[in-house]
């Protein structure tokens, strides 16, 4: 097949576009069942390296650590040498990281490789996004990446009941060196489809300096208003379904392995098919005035009620009360490339990039600090069940104060 070229001041024909995006979806398939990975294989790597909570997070937010420190530098690199080249050699890295992780003695051995893996995959979702919002119109814009979230779904329903199935004839060990040669081949296909780049260089204003620097993209107000969400709500969403959710069926809801392992395939098949949805709708959303911000303005206070009701019911809350969790979440995918699109094309990889790293920022947080916050409360005296409770109880708080910003600032995302 030869490749496609794409003009740089028009869009991809469809049958190619969709070409291109099965390349960039097997990546980002890769990079969601070795991100997620982490919940199925808890209770084997807490018991082979005797982990605690607060080491289980860590291992978990160290794949995000490696992430958000290459979002800002990845994004120059987006906007200058075009997503297919970047991508490749992010690739690469996270062949490495994977191979390594296999080998592991030790925690620190662990968290080092999840740390390299993490940095590897960090341009799975920034490099067709930044393509996608020079190749695809709005309306397909928003579906693309509702259909790439939903690419991630299935890769995070491949690390659940697949994973387990599989560990007892591979052991742990070799399903990194699988993931590797998966890896290797997404590396091809995007290598084969992908269009080549043409830097675009918006022509400014007179006397005005063109927009090209980070510091343009953190001065945007709507940047700005969409931050706290990003950080706790969608970084939080990211987090429990993720790690948080599986060590909650366990210890809290009194599942086994196995049964937690299947709730958590039960999540990310509902996620799927909620992102599956929302990308089937939105360009019928969109032409009837239900953009991003007010889809977000209706969608985080349903997720607030229901992350409520979870942390209350305790025990009595399994693999459905996080399902739900996630789903109403579901709404904040929309501001990624709603903030994508508040910015000129040549500004693109910067912007999604800045905002990609608060949201891995925020799993970081959310992911290490549930777990400091259950230690630090069981130490306190609280019961295993209880001591989850107030951890995620002072992370419903944290959402909620991200919210009332999100409320108090007046902007929106007209190109600037």
């Amino acid at each position: 097949m030869t490749t496609a070229q794409a003009d740089s001041a028009g869009y991809l024909p469809p049958k190619t576009a969709a070409i291109v995006f099965l390349a960039f979806a097997a990546a980002y398939f890769c990079s969601a069942l070795v991100r997620a990975i982490t919940a199925t294989l808890s209770p084997v790597l807490t018991q082979e390296f005797s982990l605690q909570a607060r080491d289980l997070g860590l291992l978990a937010g160290g794949y995000f650590l490696g992430f958000a420190a290459m979002q800002l530098p990845l994004g120059a690199w987006l906007d200058r040498h075009g997503p297919k080249r970047v991508i490749l050699w992010f690739l690469g890295l996270s062949v490495i990281g994977s191979l390594a992780f296999s080998l592991a003695t030790s925690f620190s051995w662990l968290l080092a490789s999840r740390v390299v893996v993490g940095m590897g995959v960090s341009a799975c979702l920034m490099a067709p996004l930044t393509g996608y919002r020079r190749w695809l119109e709005p309306a397909a814009l928003l579906r693309a990446n509702s259909w790439m979230l939903m690419t991630a779904s299935l890769g995070m329903l491949a690390s659940t009941l697949p994973v387990q199935w599989l560990m007892p004839l591979t052991g742990w060990r070799a399903l990194f060196w699988i993931l590797a040669g998966l890896i290797i081949i997404s590396m091809v296909c995007i290598a084969w489809v992908v269009p080549h780049w043409n830097v675009v260089v918006p022509a400014p204003a007179e006397g005005v300096r063109p927009p090209g620097r980070y510091v343009d993209v953190l001065r945007n107000r709507y940047f700005q208003k969409m931050t706290p969400l990003a950080f706790f709500n969608y970084g939080g969403l990211v987090a429990v379904q993720t790690l948080w959710a599986g060590p909650w069926m366990v210890r809290v809801a009194g599942y086994t392995p196995l049964e937690s392992a299947t709730g958590l395939f039960y999540i990310n098949a509902t996620m799927l098919v909620t992102f599956w949805v929302w990308g089937m709708v939105n360009p019928w959303l969109v032409r009837h005035g239900w953009h991003a911000t007010r889809l977000v303005a209706w969608g985080v206070p349903l997720s607030i009620a229901v992350l409520a009701f979870n942390i209350f019911a305790g025990a009595a809350t399994g693999w459905l009360g996080w399902a739900l969790f996630c789903m109403s979440c579901s709404a904040m995918s929309l501001a990624q490339p709603a903030v994508g699109m508040a910015f000129h094309a040549s500004l693109a990889g910067r912007a999604l990039s800045a905002y990609n790293l608060v949201i891995f920022s925020g799993v970081f947080v959310v992911q290490w600090g549930i777990g400091l916050l259950i230690d630090a409360f069981k130490a306190a005296g609280l019961a295993e069940v209880a001591s989850f409770q107030a951890a995620f109880g002072v992370f419903l708080c944290c959402c909620i104060a991200s919210y009332a910003y999100f409320l108090s600032v007046n902007a929106d995302n007209s190109p600037q």
